[in-house]
């Protein structure tokens, strides 16, 4: 993914993430919300940590001393 794609599909996904668990704790034990929020926040920390990798600049040297 290029770009801020990665990043709108994180914040997406922990809206989700949010969401399910708020229909989990609120309405009867239903399991699939709860498979939901696992579901979206695993989602949510591969899409946020392609977004972050693509953030360093990876063409500059990083020294210890700077």
């Amino acid at each position: 993914m290029k770009g801020s794609l990665g990043g709108l599909i994180a914040v997406i996904s922990l809206i989700l993430t949010a969401a399910s668990f708020y229909m989990y704790v609120q309405g009867p034990e239903n399991t699939m919300w709860l498979v939901g929020v696992v579901l979206f926040l695993v989602l949510t920390l591969i899409f946020g940590g392609l977004f972050l990798s693509g953030r360093v600049n990876k063409n500059d040297d990083i020294h210890i001393t700077e």
